[in-house]
């Protein structure tokens, strides 16, 4: 349930709605607008309370249900666009962000090098999985804390903020001494223990869509992350599994529309997963921005051919310098820069 307030309602009857809200058991959460406060009532019995409750209040202007099962994420709750702040980085404003890099921190020299071509190619996120989540147990999972030691040196050497996937929640506060932004793979979309821990440690997090999960349940999920207080949430789609196999997954292109008229987070597209060839990367990536995208996260390895992990879908850096500048006409054509 939203309780909008009236435009420039005083403090006391917010309180008023706030106090009302927990007298019948609900939850609350506030949405503090330029101009006015909606207030969001939470709880598994709000489809019994009658609205008249709040509406009557002095300084409520509407009370609407949510229908749908997402409610912070919902435009209903926040009408404006989210923008999430990482340094002077703005994810969801005019500017088009491009995290890049490789899948895997292999060594202090890869990484390096991979720093240099993502920042002088204008990509403002650097990329890079210190744990690796891997279908084989006997497959290549990462350098764990050596990574994230090394994403640390190089983010400070070169000025770029990282992001890294977290997979375990006991790992979380440790990781957020050497990272930037925490990424929460498909695999993990729906690990709402670990999504509950993120939401409360606040640090900016990129949720991936999961690979058999609708929109409903993946903006259900960014719901574990909002609740607990954490509003620096951006969605990342990287493609669902179908019954398509000339793609490793089927890039939803329109889940860049429908995400954009039903909720307020960002959106970000990594077409390198939904790809599965570094050959259909640049397609899929100036389709995701054309669409609507606020940015990608595009794996870029300085010689794919020696990648541990994805090098198959991993841009070169020359094919990644040619992206970022085929990119610019086109987010101009949509009202963006890059």
């Amino acid at each position: 349930m939203i309780v909008e307030m009236k435009t420039g309602a005083p403090g006391f009857e917010v309180d008023a709605v706030v106090d009302k809200a927990k007298l019948l058991g609900l939850n609350v959460q506030l949405n503090l607008g330029t101009d006015k406060v909606v207030v969001a009532l939470l709880g598994s019995n709000t489809g019994f309370i009658d609205t008249d409750q709040f509406a009557v209040l002095p300084g409520v202007e509407s009370v609407t249900r949510i229908m749908k099962p997402y409610k912070l994420a919902s435009r209903e709750f926040r009408k404006q666009n989210s923008v999430v702040t990482i340094n002077d980085v703005q994810v969801g404003g005019q500017q088009l962000v491009v995290m890049a890099g490789p899948c895997a921190v292999e060594s202090e020299a890869q990484l390096t090098e991979a720093a240099g071509v993502v920042k002088d190619a204008g990509a403002v996120i650097l990329r890079g999985g210190a744990f690796k989540p891997r279908t084989s147990p006997f497959s290549f999972q990462g350098l764990k804390q050596a990574g994230l030691e090394l994403l640390d040196k190089t983010r400070q050497n070169f000025g770029l903020p990282v992001i890294t996937e977290v997979v375990d929640a006991q790992d979380a506060e440790m990781m957020a001494d050497y990272v930037d932004i925490f990424q929460v793979g498909s695999r993990n979309m729906q690990n709402y223990s670990l999504l509950t821990c993120l939401g409360k440690i606040r640090r900016p997090v990129v949720l991936k869509r999961g690979f058999a999960c609708t929109i409903t349940e993946w903006l259900t999920a960014a719901d574990y992350l909002l609740s607990e207080g954490n509003e620096q949430v951006i969605l990342c789609e990287r493609g669902i599994r179908t019954f398509e196999d000339s793609t490793r997954f089927s890039l939803d292109i329109s889940s860049i529309p429908v995400i954009k008229k039903y909720s307020h987070l960002p959106l970000v597209v990594d077409p390198s997963h939904a790809a599965g060839h570094y050959s259909l990367v640049p397609a899929l990536a100036k389709a995701a921005i054309a669409a609507g995208a606020d940015g990608l996260l595009i794996e870029m390895h300085p010689d794919p051919r020696k990648a541990l992990v994805d090098g198959i879908q991993s841009l070169s850096p020359s094919d990644f310098r040619q992206l970022m500048a085929d990119l610019k006409p086109i987010a101009a054509a949509v009202g963006r820069t890059l």
